[in-house]
């Protein structure tokens, strides 16, 4: 499995912001020592053609005494070391003064306004050269040529350079100062805001403050605490459920604690079995009661839902009615199944659900129905499971899926807590001990199953006066590929599944 590398913020923004600053400063300082380069060579140039055109303006004043006043005057101006001046006077044939060995062509020439400058080769070094003619009445032109070796300019540009970078190289560090502490002032929020989540515990989950946030973390903190509020609400709703748990728990094994001391203690055989039998029992609802909690467990949202399939809620329910039937006939119970929801009945609802699930939700209201309804009408019982499709006032589809009996029904001072866990709205385990005791789990599983489809479930009052709970389901948008024309259920208006 690769594993990707954890990046930091802090490194990033620094690099992003750093990173280009000092590019920034880099190019800066190439432009500047490009144009000190250019103002270096503009400099040096008209220095040299400023120096040969001095000497242009003597010779004129000279005239015949040239070659006498000349070379003294040339020596005396170029004779400073720090400048290494190179100079030539010549008439083209005669040296009058300077290095006779200096150019008087070249490479690279710009003409001046009284001058010409451009570059040559001196004893193995690149110079620098302003030439002037100056103009005799008999005779040939005087040359007069200034040279400077190249590096001297070198010299001059990276001077200016120096001088040019050092408050860039300053700013740059002052640059880099301001984002490194802007950048982490800027994440401290991050910093606090991971201090404060440290401190939670499984017990506190306090919402995180968000007086200080930056509006860019405000999304962030806001889903942060919603999800702390859920996950407070599902802990204290766990925590609820287990101390529930524990206490139902322990009356069926206290129970079967009791009925197994009783028959270890029973003096003669019959006691044994009405003790073996009450064990028994209690080790039933036990075992029931486990079962129920297992189904609740199962009921909560998470890795259910990615079991979920399309599937055909009618034949789900005809089917889970027709396994209920040998306990309706021993109840003495007529259990049927109808469709209402067109003439032919035969048209699938599909929905979008976990099967095992959803045949849990139709079990427990038929086991409730089977389970009260004899006491209340001993003869012509009856349950009934309805199937329809519906539609609400938004346009969207449904199927409901009704379990209504003729019995007694609930008081209406009981069916606004019908759904809560652990609450049994019945009462009448005392009166009629014929009637096994539930431990009001039933109807929390089905209200919690439906949930988690995003459908729901209601209680109404029967036309016969007895209980009637109706499940609402979304159907799906399409049907799914895997049901066939030969697994549709054609079912007549009632069809009765089992009973007397």
């Amino acid at each position: 499995m690769q594993h990707v590398a954890a990046t930091s913020l802090r490194r990033s923004l620094l690099r992003r912001l750093a990173g280009p600053l000092s590019l920034l400063a880099l190019m800066s300082g190439l432009v500047a020592y490009w144009l000190a380069w250019q103002y270096t060579q503009h400099v040096v140039d008209r220095s040299l053609s400023d120096l040969a055109t001095a000497i242009s303006k003597q010779i004129q004043i000279a005239g015949p005494d040239v070659r006498s006043t000349v070379p003294p005057l040339a020596k005396a101006m170029f004779s400073d070391p720090n400048d290494q001046l190179i100079y030539r006077i010549s008439d083209g044939v005669h040296e009058i003064a300077g290095e006779s060995q200096l150019p008087l062509f070249g490479t690279r020439v710009r003409e001046r306004r009284e001058a010409n400058v451009f570059e040559a080769q001196f004893e193995g070094m690149h110079v620098r050269v302003a030439q002037v003619r100056v103009l005799q009445a008999v005779g040939n032109p005087i040359i007069v040529e200034v040279a400077q070796p190249l590096r001297h300019r070198y010299r001059i540009a990276a001077e200016f350079l120096v001088a040019i970078m050092m408050p860039l190289l300053i700013l740059l560090l002052a640059g880099w100062g301001i984002v490194w502490r802007v950048v982490n002032q800027q994440l401290n929020p991050l910093t606090v805001l991971a201090d404060s989540l440290n401190r939670q515990t499984h017990m506190s989950l306090e919402p995180v403050d968000e007086t200080f946030v930056p509006m860019e973390i405000k999304p962030l903190t806001s889903a942060m605490n919603a999800l702390l509020v859920r996950l407070k609400s599902a802990l204290d709703a766990q925590r609820k459920f287990i101390a529930d748990a524990a206490h139902q728990l322990r009356t069926p094994l206290t129970a079967v604690k009791l009925h197994a001391e009783q028959a270890a203690n029973a003096r003669d055989a019959n006691q044994t079995l009405v003790a073996v039998r009450e064990l028994r029992a209690a080790a039933d609802r036990a075992v029931r009661l486990s079962n129920q909690l297992l189904s609740l467990a199962r009921a909560e949202p998470g890795a259910q839902t990615a079991r979920f399939a399309e599937l055909d809620i009618a034949a789900l329910a005809f089917e889970t009615g027709a396994e209920w039937v040998p306990r309706a006939l021993v109840a003495h119970v007529d259990l049927g199944f109808q469709r209402l929801d067109g003439p032919s009945n035969d048209k699938p609802l599909v929905v979008r659900g976990n099967p095992v699930l959803l045949r849990e939700v139709i079990a427990n209201l038929l086991d409730n129905a089977l389970k009260y309804l004899p006491s209340a009408r001993p003869h012509g019982a009856n349950v009934t499971v309805t199937v329809s499709e519906t539609t609400d006032e938004n346009g969207a589809r449904f199927a409901d899926i009704a379990v209504e009996d003729n019995g007694s029904g609930v008081p209406p001072a009981l069916q606004a807590d019908l759904f809560k866990r652990f609450f049994r709205g019945d009462r009448q385990d005392a009166a009629d001990p014929g009637i096994e005791s539930g431990a009001g789990l039933g109807l929390a599983i089905v209200h919690d199953i439906m949930n988690l489809h995003g459908g729901s479930v209601r209680y109404e009052d029967a036309a016969g006066g007895g209980a009637r709970f109706v499940l609402r389901v979304p159907l799906a948008t399409a049907a799914p590929g895997g049901l066939d024309a030969g697994q549709i259920l054609s079912i007549p208006a009632r069809m009765p599944l089992g009973g007397h």
